[in-house]
């Protein structure tokens, strides 16, 4: 995110919104701007993501730009989410971790969030969320939540360095899953179905709807040579498996998942060691293992790993009720998540994906 002094004289500005069918013919050009506008961020990814979330989750995207001068000079991404039973979201962007202003001065910064507010508005929406790794002063973002961070390991030249930086108790725990028959294997539609089979089981033991088939279809589709599945098997079950994306230096992981089952075997330990050692062959410079609350459990996995927090700022532009109401912290949610966790997986992923689509 650039963000400078705007220019002293006073310069001709609009906004623009652009919408499917409209969004595609912008598309390149738009998505060349956020290239230069977020270099060695996630941030640039943003239109890509708005495809996505529109075919696998059917978001409603939005995409504002800001001209100066005849050029572009900042963008924001949005996603339209409804549904029936949690009301109506705008937000940069759901299920990934990032998104926001991206803009080459404060005035485009500034004009950029004035008109989010207003598409809030109009959409009537409860809340604007702008899901960033830097805060912006706004009168209209009047709540931030902060809590949680980034956490991101820097990587070395070769996987040889990877293994030597590695604390002993990793690499023995690493060493134990390559002693336990494990095979793991790497490729992209052909291993959704073992994906998502892993993801959605664990996902019913942790009590969360499960995001649709299609959302996992649409990531490897939208990113071809980028998005990739890792699988690891035991005995030709699938115990563990991950989504990894590679971009400009960084790679993510936007969902992984191991069963428990196995965890004697330490497939998942094995696992995130592919999944580093890949980012590192590809010559990627930053391992981005997605948000933690500090303290967390998750949060010691990936620290142990060498990941170190970045800050991450989620900022609000509040209507109606207040951002914890979401959150699956809140005690109202906690017996719906008890319950959740007891039904079998066949009938979370039948009903799961109608759920999950209507949280921001």
């Amino acid at each position: 995110m650039l963000l400078q002094q705007s220019p002293s004289a006073v310069a001709l500005i609009d906004v623009r919104v652009h919408q499917p069918p409209d969004l595609a013919k912008h598309l390149e050009r738009l998505q060349a701007y956020a290239g230069r506008a977020a270099p060695g961020s996630l941030g640039h990814r943003q239109l890509d993501w708005l495809l996505v979330l529109q075919q696998g989750l059917g978001h409603t995207p939005y995409c504002l730009e800001v001209v100066r001068e005849g050029k572009t000079r900042g963008l924001l991404g949005l996603a339209y989410v409804k549904s029936l039973l949690f009301g109506r979201f705008l937000v940069s962007l759901p299920y990934v971790n990032y998104g926001g202003v991206l803009a080459d001065d404060d005035e485009a910064a500034g004009r950029l969030i004035e008109r989010a507010v207003q598409l809030a508005d109009e959409l009537g929406v409860r809340f604007l969320e702008l899901r960033q790794e830097r805060a912006i002063s706004h009168p209209a973002l009047t709540t931030r939540a902060n809590g949680k961070v980034h956490m991101r390991r820097p990587l070395p030249g070769s996987p040889e360095e990877l293994w030597k930086q590695l604390d002993g108790k990793v690499r023995n725990q690493v060493r134990k899953g390559q002693k336990s028959g494990l095979t793991v294997t790497w490729g992209g539609v052909d291993l959704l179905s073992e994906f998502y089979a892993v993801f959605s089981h664990n996902m019913r033991d942790l009590g969360t709807p499960v995001y649709p088939r299609r959302l996992f279809r649409a990531v490897l589709e939208q990113f071809p040579g980028q998005a990739e599945l890792c699988v690891v098997r035991t005995g030709g079950a699938a115990a563990a498996a991950a989504l990894v994306l590679h971009g400009r230096g960084v790679t993510e992981v936007p969902s992984a998942s191991s069963l428990r089952q196995y965890n004697k075997t330490c497939a998942n330990m094995l696992m995130y060691w592919h999944l580093l050692e890949r980012a590192v062959q590809r010559k990627q410079a930053v391992f981005d293992f997605g948000r933690s609350t500090p303290g967390s459990g998750t949060y010691g996995f990936k620290e142990q790993w060498g990941a170190a927090p970045s800050p991450a700022e989620w900022q609000y532009y509040m209507r109606r009720g207040t951002v914890t109401d979401m959150r699956p912290d809140n005690p109202r949610y906690q017996r719906l998540i008890r319950l959740w966790q007891r039904l079998p997986v066949w009938l979370t992923r039948l009903i799961g994906p109608a759920i999950v689509r209507g949280i921001p």
